[in-house]
Formats: structure tokens, C-alpha cells, sequence
């Protein structure tokens, strides 16, 4: 399970995705996101799975090692869906005793399930096309207006890439040490849940030890290095935008008007076609 977590590593490939700027991929995760929770209707959720499938045709990442990331969230995603599938209150499909399943409870469920999967693969895309050094210099430089307001945008960035590099590190420590516990005779899979989590407290305690030294170790390291921020620092390799760049915001922009495009005139399309269809 440990290795299934692909958020916070970099997949190197020669691809269009990965020689973008990273302010564009920001801005066309946060975008997708946001869109993902706007969608109303059958056609904008068919619109952001062409959008999704064709980015991850450009990025050149395997579609196996990405999904492999989607099975360290999977118990949320049941978890989520079996929440809306029974406490959605509306037209009763099913019912027995205290249990009730209503068609609007089906249809949100079906809609939180894809939402999340989707969040989960557009986060991937910029975090395995974006190494840690570029993700963070695109954050400070585009949230560099806010420094106006004394907004502390280096650190903030500065934390974001240390957070994301630091994922893939505590999940191999965690391994290493499941391992060394099982060699121990210790058992992580059988009982039930409540067993489960008490047999992860021996693995939990030298974690959050390792992190602690892991965190005091980076610390004194940059001090040695007389870290004082990122007031007059320069970059070896600044930030520039090129036509790809460019192409790509409208792209996004184009994305942002066909889904609300298809929110105002979809809309009353599908519910016609349910109506008809007695849904």
C-alpha cells in the first residue's frame, strides 16, 4: 500500500506536459479542480474525462502507475460513496427497515466517487510532471503579488515543495519499518479494524520520531548554510514563458467556457431526457 502513493514523486519523460511552466500547470490543476465541482451535468463530466485521458496521453506517464496511486485512497472513496448512497434523502429506489437508497443518493454518490478520482489524477499530472525545485518556484513566483499585502510567499512555497518531497520519504521509512516489525513477528492483517490500529502504534512511535530527526536534521542543515529566506535570492534557472505556455492558458480557458457553456444549455437537455425517461 505504501508504494502506491505516487503524489509528491516525478516521473521523468520527455514530454510536452513536462517542458511547460510550472505556473501554467498550477494554474491548470487548480482550474480543473475547481471545475470538477462545478460540473452539472452527463456531458461536462464526458468533457473533463477527454480532458483528463488527453493529458495523460501528453504527459507520457504510464496510466498504470497512476491509477496504481488511486488504491491508497480507495477506502475514502467507498467511504464517501456509501455516505451519499444512504443519508441522500429523495425518491426511495430501495428500502428495508432503516435502510434506504434513494436515486438521488445513487447519482451523488456516482458524482462524489468520480470527483475525487478525478481530483486525485489531475493533482498526479503536475506533481509527476513538475519536479520539487520547479513546482516550488512556480508557486513563489505566482503568488509573488500577494508579497505586496506581506504575504510570506517564499516560505509558504518553500513548505509546499519540502511537504510534497518529504510524501514519497515517509512512505519508504514506513515500509522499512513495517518490515522490520513483521520480521518481528508482528502481525498488521489480521483482527478487525480496531485490532488493526493498535498493532500500528509499535510502527507509528519511531515514524514520528524518524520525522522529528529527519525535520531537525533539514533544519540545522539550512542554517549551516546561512539560510535567511528568499528576500534577495536569485535563480539559476529563472522562469520564463515560451509559446507552448501561452497555448496552453487558452486551452484552459477554452475548457472553463465549454463547462459552464454546458451547464446553462445541457442542463435543461438532460432533465428533459430523464423526464422522458422516468428517471
Amino acid at each position: 500500500m505504501m508504494r502506491d502513493i505516487t503524489i509528491g514523486q516525478y516521473y521523468p519523460a520527455p514530454s510536452v506536459i513536462h517542458r511547460l511552466d510550472p505556473r501554467v500547470k498550477l494554474v491548470g490543476t487548480v482550474v480543473f479542480i475547481i471545475m470538477i465541482f462545478c460540473i452539472g451535468n452527463l456531458a461536462g463530466y464526458v468533457l473533463a474525462t477527454l480532458c483528463l485521458a488527453g493529458l495523460i496521453r501528453l504527459s507520457k506517464v504510464p496510466i498504470k502507475f497512476m491509477l496504481k496511486g488511486l488504491k491508497a485512497i480507495f477506502f475514502i472513496l467507498i467511504f464517501t460513496a456509501v455516505l451519499n448512497l444512504f443519508l441522500t434523502p429523495g425518491t426511495a429506489v430501495f428500502q428495508w427497515q432503516f435502510i434506504r437508497i434513494t436515486q438521488e443518493g445513487i447519482v451523488m454518490a456516482l458524482k462524489m466517487a468520480i470527483r475525487l478520482t478525478y481530483l486525485i489524477l489531475g493533482s498526479s499530472i503536475m506533481t509527476l510532471t513538475t519536479t520539487p525545485n520547479h513546482l516550488t518556484d512556480g508557486m513563489e513566483k505566482g503568488l509573488g503579488p500577494l508579497k505586496k499585502i506581506h504575504v510570506p510567499v517564499h516560505e509558504i512555497a518553500m513548505i509546499m515543495s519540502i511537504a510534497l518531497r518529504f510524501i514519497p520519504i515517509l512512505m519508504e521509512e514506513t515500509d522499512k519499518i513495517m518490515k522490520a516489525q513483521q520480521a518481528r513477528c508482528a502481525d498488521f492483517e489480521s483482527g478487525n479494524i480496531f485490532q488493526r490500529a493498535k498493532s500500528l502504534v509499535p510502527v507509528l512511535v519511531p515514524l514520528f520520531i524518524s520525522s522529528f530527526r529527519r525535520a531537525n536534521d533539514l533544519a540545522m542543515a539550512m542554517e549551516a548554510r546561512c539560510y535567511h529566506g528568499g528576500e534577495g535570492r536569485t535563480k539559476m534557472k529563472p522562469l520564463k514563458y515560451y509559446s507552448r505556455d501561452y497555448v496552453a492558458y487558452i486551452v484552459i480557458l477554452i475548457y472553463i467556457i465549454a463547462i459552464i457553456l454546458l451547464n446553462i444549455f445541457f442542463d435543461p437537455i438532460q432533465t428533459m431526457i430523464f423526464a422522458r425517461l422516468g428517471l
